[in-house]
C-alpha cells in the first residue's frame, strides 16, 4: 500500500507533502498528543463515501471501506488504550474483542497493555454473545450502563464479565462525560470512539471530541444510509491537519477548533 501525504500539520518531521510514507511514518502521522496520557484525548474514526454514507446496503461500515481504510482503522486502534463504542454498532458490526494487528504490535508504549480495551455503552446492559466470549491474546472488554437496564439485565452482565467489569453509570443514561471519567479513572486516557452515530453526537455535543479521523471512500452509492452523527442538530467546527491519499482513498485528522 502506497500512501501519499497531502497535507501535515501533525508531524512536520514525519513527511513532507507529496512524500510517500512507510508504517513507522504513517503511526507518526496518527499519533496520539504527548499529554494524552495526563488527560483524555478522544478521537473517532469513521469511513464514509463521498456522497456520505457510513455504511453499505448491508448496514455495515465494511461493505465501503477500502484497503487503505482498512488499515489506518488497525492502527489507530493500536495506538489506542481503549475502542469505545455503542452497543447498537457491536450488535451490527458483529464486534469481538479486540486484538492488535502484528503489522502494528511494536507501537503500543510500556504503560499500555498488548491490547486495547473494548468499552460498550449499553442503556440497556444487553450485549451480544460476540462481545462476550474472551479471546485468546485480546484485549478486556467493559460494559457501561446505567440503573435503568434493571438488576436482572445487570446481573447477567456481571456473571458474562466480572463485576469489575461492568461499571455502573447514573440512572436513566450514560453521560458522555461519565464514561470518560470512568475510563480515565482506569488509565483509559487514549479513546478511540468507532461510533455509532448517536454516541458520537452525544461526545461532539458536550464538546468532548477532540478529533475525527475519516476516511472517504472513492465511491457513491445514494440510497438511504447512516450519516455520521444521528441527533439534534449542532455546529462544531473542526480543522483539518493531516491528509493521506492510497489508491483513490482520501484519509485524515480534522481537530476540534478551541476558541
Amino acid at each position: 500500500m502506497l500512501v501519499r501525504v497531502l497535507l501535515n500539520e501533525t508531524a512536520p518531521d514525519a513527511a513532507r507533502p507529496g512524500q510517500q510514507v512507510d508504517d513507522a511514518a504513517l503511526a507518526a502521522l496518527y499519533g496520539y498528543p504527548s499529554d494524552a496520557a495526563e488527560r483524555p484525548w478522544v478521537r473517532a474514526n469513521f469511513v464514509a463515501t463521498l456522497d456520505g454514507a457510513v455504511t453499505g446496503d448491508d448496514g455495515r461500515s465494511g461493505s465501503i471501506n477500502t484497503g487503505a481504510d482498512r488499515a489506518i482503522f488497525s492502527l489507530l486502534r493500536s495506538l489506542s488504550d481503549v475502542v469505545l463504542v455503542g452497543a447498537a454498532t457491536v450488535r451490527a458490526e458483529e464486534y469481538r474483542r479486540a486484538r492488535t494487528a502484528p503489522r502494528w504490535s511494536g507501537l503500543r508504549r510500556a504503560d499500555q497493555p498488548p491490547h486495547p480495551v473494548v468499552a460498550v455503552v449499553s442503556r440497556s446492559a444487553n450485549l451480544p454473545s460476540s462481545i462476550l466470549e474472551s479471546r485468546a491474546d485480546a484485549g478486556d472488554a467493559l460494559l457501561l450502563t446505567c440503573r435503568a437496564a434493571g438488576s436482572a439485565a445487570l446481573d447477567r452482565a456481571r456473571r458474562a464479565l466480572g463485576d469489575e467489569r461492568v461499571v455502573v453509570l447514573g440512572e436513566d443514561g450514560v453521560a458522555p462525560d461519565a464514561a470518560l471519567k470512568a475510563l480515565t479513572g482506569r488509565g483509559l486516557c487514549r479513546v478511540l470512539c468507532e461510533g455509532g452515530p448517536h454516541l458520537l453526537h452525544d461526545l461532539v455535543a458536550a464538546d468532548l471530541l477532540d478529533e475525527l479521523c475519516l476516511t472517504l471512500a472513492p465511491r457513491l452509492v445514494a440510497g438511504d444510509h447512516l450519516r455520521m452523527l444521528a441527533g439534534t442538530p449542532l455546529d462544531r467546527p473542526f480543522l483539518p491537519r493531516l491528509l493521506v491519499e492510497s489508491e483513490g482513498t482520501l484519509a485524515g485528522r480534522w481537530q476540534r477548533r478551541r476558541s
